[in-house]
């Protein structure tokens, strides 16, 4: 079985294929940027450079428990070189413009589960690609693409999930405040825990989303199949949907972190260094090719000299 804990999945909120019955203005998802639509896929990006593609439903989502399980593929031309990757959401905004995130605005309200494919940092904080994360914002707090967001993820885990042959799975449990991210992406039909972070505090009336995007590099974002899952209140639990409706997205993850940027002294001293191993290199070739004349004037002069004698 796939989730223990799935109790039935809402037809309007679940992407199933085959698709060829949607349309581009069907009124339960909405369309933008790249996004195209076969019979067997949803596909945000082609393998192009700079394509943004998004699909958001238009029905708030009132579950206080809930599980999203989604099949995808991530694939390309590219052997060694490829991007960007793409996001699933649950936020108050339907993000149908393009943005700096996975194609989607920044300064978002709620949360984005984030599929890393290229890696925009090598610093500090850096890890290894392809990579799962989750961030949470209030509206308030900004995205940081150049740093693969590692300044205010709340886990992650890397996923080796891009140019797989088999299908490829991924499961998202929000369940009593507890955010859970399973992966299957090894062929085996064994889910592996990515991460699981606990007092999430998300409201309810909040809509689920997808984006993706490329720049420079680029890949297919294909969306197979998306099912979502009510759960059931566990033993313990409440729920008022007028209290949930107010709540403001929070977590208590790992803290904000702060950014870290090379000092300018390392730069400079970078500098310093190849212009210093530039004029060796120069110097070299210079005086090799100096050396270089000195002998053939001299073997010239050495043959005139022969001639006289």
């Amino acid at each position: 079985a796939v989730v223990s804990t799935q109790s039935g999945h809402y037809g309007r909120d679940s992407l199933i294929k085959p698709y060829s019955s949607m349309s581009m203005d069907t009124p339960m998802w909405d369309y933008s940027g790249s996004t195209i639509v076969s019979n067997n896929e949803i596909r945000l990006t082609p393998d192009h450079q700079s394509k943004a593609g998004r699909v958001w439903n238009t029905i708030p989502l009132m579950s206080r428990n809930w599980e999203i399980l989604m099949e995808f593929k991530v694939h390309g031309q590219g052997r060694t070189l490829y991007g960007d990757g793409f996001a699933l959401w649950y936020s108050h905004e339907r993000q149908l413009m393009a943005g700096p995130v996975f194609g989607a605005k920044n300064g978002f309200n709620g949360l984005g589960i984030f599929f890393d494919t290229y890696s925009n940092h090598n610093g500090e904080h850096s890890h290894g690609h392809p990579y799962i994360s989750a961030v949470v914002h209030n509206g308030t707090q900004t995205y940081d693409h150049d740093s693969d967001g590692t300044h205010n993820e709340l886990a992650g885990c890397q996923c080796s999930f891009r140019g797989q042959k088999h299908d490829t799975f991924v499961s998202i449990k929000y369940i009593n405040n507890i955010l859970t991210v399973h992966t299957d992406v090894r062929g085996k039909s064994k889910w592996t825990k990515c991460f699981e972070v606990k007092n999430v505090v998300l409201p309810v009336g909040y809509h689920l989303g997808l984006s993706a995007s490329t720049g420079d590099l680029a890949d297919n974002h294909d969306v197979k199949m998306l099912k979502l899952y009510e759960v059931d209140l566990v033993e313990g639990q409440t729920y008022n949907v007028d209290e949930a409706l107010k709540l403001v997205p929070s977590a208590e993850g790992e803290p904000d972190r702060p950014h870290v940027h090379p000092k300018k002294t390392e730069k400079g001293s970078s500098v310093l260094w190849t212009i210093f191993y530039i004029f060796i290199t120069l110097v070299i070739v210079f005086s090799a090719i100096g050396i270089g004349i000195i002998v053939w004037q001299k073997k010239q002069e050495d043959r005139r000299r022969k001639r006289f004698f």
